[in-house]
This record gives structure tokens, sequence and C-alpha cells, in this order.
């Protein structure tokens, strides 16, 4: 099988790209990257793909670095296909940030596709038991529950990864101005956010702008703090 990857413009990189072998009957796929909006249609190609004469599909996660509430239509995709095709899906070795996600939506990591059920057959002459289903107003009330703190997690990770780069530089600022230590001057950063505060990211990017050449100082409280942060240490 080739990979599959979504359509892209020039010079921007795949969110996901999805390798795949066939083994005597067993399909193996190996998605790479983040599930992100698109992330079922990726999936949905590399299945497509597969041969009519599959008998079971297992999908390791351990590529996936992240992982967004699109990430839950990955899974149905998984699931759709499974039920289309009456063969057994299963997703294996989550980890990291989209194992936390799996946990907060109610999924169980070690087989949240959940593709074939089987029930017992029934007696002969007699009638299936029908499936115990909860309300469906619960069921949905609980679901959008879930759904929101996903999204609230996925976006405070969203803003922790934007505010990376200017964290990491007023660490670099810091180091180079009073001779610390890579963990200390992330010491001073957070004391002094609480100090004044302020926003670590706002901390971080007033250290950064008063570094260049005529570039501002920082708002007095923050200055206040930074002085504190850096006494406590010595500095």
């Amino acid at each position: 099988m080739s990979p599959a990857a979504p359509p892209r413009l020039a010079g921007q990189q795949a969110t996901l790209v999805i390798h795949g072998q066939v083994e005597t009957g067993r399909a193996l796929l190996f998605p790479r990257g983040e599930l992100v909006h698109g992330c079922a249609d990726i999936l949905a190609e590399a299945m497509a793909a597969l041969p009519a004469d599959i008998e079971r599909v297992e999908v390791d996660m351990d590529g996936v670095v992240f992982m967004d509430t699109a990430g839950l239509q990955f899974l149905d995709a998984l699931g759709d296909h499974g039920r289309r095709r009456a063969v057994p899906v299963r997703a294996t070795n989550w980890h990291g940030q989209p194992l936390r996600i799996l946990e907060l939506a109610g999924l169980d990591p070690a087989d949240p596709v959940r593709t074939t059920t089987h029930r017992p057959e029934p007696a002969p002459g007699r009638q299936p038991e029908p499936e115990p289903h909860p309300a469906p107003s619960v069921v949905a009330a609980e679901r959008a529950e879930r759904l929101h703190v996903l999204q609230e997690e996925v976006e405070q990770l969203r803003r922790a990864i934007a505010s990376r780069p200017v964290i990491d530089q007023a660490r670099g600022v810091l180091m180079a101005l009073h001779a610390c230590t890579s963990d200390e001057a992330w010491q001073i950063l957070r004391e002094a956010s609480q100090l004044s505060n302020t926003k670590l990211r706002a901390v971080a990017a007033a250290v950064t702008a008063s570094a260049g050449n005529d570039g501002p100082p920082p708002p007095a409280e923050v200055r206040s703090a930074l002085r504190t942060a850096l006494g406590r240490l010595g500095r």
C-alpha cells in the first residue's frame, strides 16, 4: 500500500500520513502525525485501498502525537468500515495527549472502536433479548459534556503550544543576562507571573521585548515581580 496524505499547498506539511501493509488477510495501518480536521478523509482513502478479502484491520496509533475532537470522527470512520465489511477493526498503542482525549471521551483505549459485539445465541424458540440502552437524553447530555471538556483541554493545549516559542526566548534572555540555568529561568518566569498576576506568556513577551534595541521595559508590576524572583535565586 502507498501512504495516504491530504491535499495541501506547496510547502505545507501533511498533518497525517498513513502507511500500511497486508499480511495474510490482515491489514496493518500506521498513522503518523495529528488527528485533526480532514483526518477521517485521509483514513477513508487508506481503507478504500485495502484488498476486498481482508479479514481484519489493525491500526497502530503509536505515531499519532496530537488529537482534537476530529479524532472521534477518525474512530467513527474505522467503525463504519468494520461494519460495512463485517470485519473486526482495532486501534491500539495510544499514548500521550491522544490517550488523554480518549479517557475524557469515556472510550476504552484498549478498544475504542468496538466494531463487533458478540452476544449469546437465544435458546431455540425464544426471541433474542433487546440490548439495554440508556435514555437518549441522558446519552446526549453526557456526550455533550464530554465533548465540551475535550474542546476546552484541546484549546488549552493549543494555547500552550503557541506560547512556547516566546517563553523559550524569554528563558534565553534571562540565562544570558543573569547567568542562570534553563530551569532557573523557567522558575523566574513562573514566579514573576504569579507575583504580578500576569499570564506567563505576557511576562515572557515583556522580557523578550525589553532585550531588543530600544525595546520597551516590562510593566512596573512585572519588573517588580522579576526583581523579587531574581532576588530569591540570588541573582
